[in-house]
């Protein structure tokens, strides 16, 4: 079977017991899914974030060279900017890349809208895995409602 093929199970010949199985497989699946695009929401915020930021420098037509710099997250002192037209980019593991506004705009606008693709790819999965366990939910109870009505009858 190659990659491209996806396997497929007839729920109607699983046994209770395995389509609990199957439901519970899938619902952590779910929850490390939903858990993935919470953080990957968090990603695209931050590079709006920074995104807003190079833009609202960008459109300072006085050229302030003064800034507030957070200590933490409540803590700001002054400060002045040496070039006041470059940022460094974090460009990830920890590796800072001098940029001209204009250079880091393009930058995070490019990884905002990366993440935005890669949340809506995501979004469809755990759509498609949400319908799967309802799917299994529904045949299931099917089943343990006949199982229910051979035993009475």
């Amino acid at each position: 079977m190659s990659s491209d093929q996806k396997e497929t199970i007839n729920l109607d010949t699983l046994e209770p017991q395995q389509l609990a199985q199957v439901k519970k497989q899938l619902e952590e699946e779910l929850d490390h899914l939903t858990t993935s695009f919470a953080q990957l929401h968090g990603a695209q915020n931050k590079f709006k974030d920074c995104l807003r930021c190079i833009q609202n420098r960008a459109a300072d037509s006085q050229g302030s060279k003064s800034v507030l710099v957070p200590l933490t997250n409540s803590l700001y002192v002054s400060g002045e900017l040496t070039s006041p037209d470059t940022v460094l980019v974090d460009v990830g593991t920890g590796f800072m890349i001098e940029k001209k506004l204009k250079s880091a705009e393009k930058f995070y606008d490019t990884k905002v809208k990366e993440v935005g693709n890669n949340l809506k790819e995501l979004e469809a999965i755990v759509q498609r895995k949400q319908m799967n366990v309802r799917t299994i939910e529904e045949v299931l109870r099917n089943k343990i409602m006949a199982s229910q009505a051979e035993g009475q009858s």
